[in-house]
């Protein structure tokens, strides 16, 4: 295979990659949707709907900051992660990659499961993302904290996918960015402690 062809079949050998990773995708969501689960529906929903715009992280905050040292540390470095996460997945990763949201009618999702679906695009999920990078940041400080907001991170971005309003790759992708903002934000904290002392 000469240079050229090889450059060639690259691209298509990627788009094919990229088909089934979505099959998987939709796959598993479908799985999701059809598994039932009337325990779980309401407490997922609940879940769901409580985490919008990080009001649960930002109440873990705010109880935080109340703590001089390390917690009121903690609680600044998880919210600007949340701040990063946010700007990251709703004004770059949705606005880039506009993915449409999953299609709960075609898909059965039990109407006891439904919260509303956003106007926004469904990669990557901002929930996740934000919770995600809560959890990150505030664990790198307290690591008492960082398996029960990892947890609660964890069941946020699943309620995305069990209340049909994401793909599990939509989750996936905003758990990754939420480490990463997590890592901006200490990094940013870190600076701003070393300058004051």
């Amino acid at each position: 295979m000469t240079d050229m062809t090889a450059e060639a079949a690259e691209p298509e050998t990627i788009r094919a990659v990229l088909r089934d990773v979505r099959a998987v995708d939709g796959a598993v969501y479908a799985a999701v949707a059809a598994t039932p689960t009337p325990t779980l529906d309401t407490a997922l929903r609940r879940l769901s709907t409580a985490a919008n715009h990080s009001k649960i992280s930002f109440a873990v905050a705010a109880a935080l900051a109340l703590v001089p040292g390390r917690p009121r540390r903690a609680a600044l470095a998880g919210a600007g992660a949340i701040a990063v996460a946010s700007a990251s997945a709703n004004l770059l990763g949705k606005r880039l990659v506009r993915r449409q949201r999953p299609d709960r009618e075609a898909a059965r999702v039990a109407v006891s499961r439904h919260v509303p679906m956003p106007d926004s695009a469904s990669f990557p999920s901002g929930h996740t993302a934000s919770a995600v990078a809560f959890a990150a940041a505030v664990g790198s400080v307290l690591p008492g904290a960082g398996v029960p907001l990892g947890a609660l991170a964890g069941a946020v971005g699943y309620s995305r996918v069990h209340t049909g309003v994401h793909y599990p790759g939509d989750v996936a992708a905003g758990a990754v960015l939420g480490v990463a903002s997590a890592a901006v934000s200490l990094a940013v904290v870190s600076w701003a402690t070393a300058k004051e002392t």
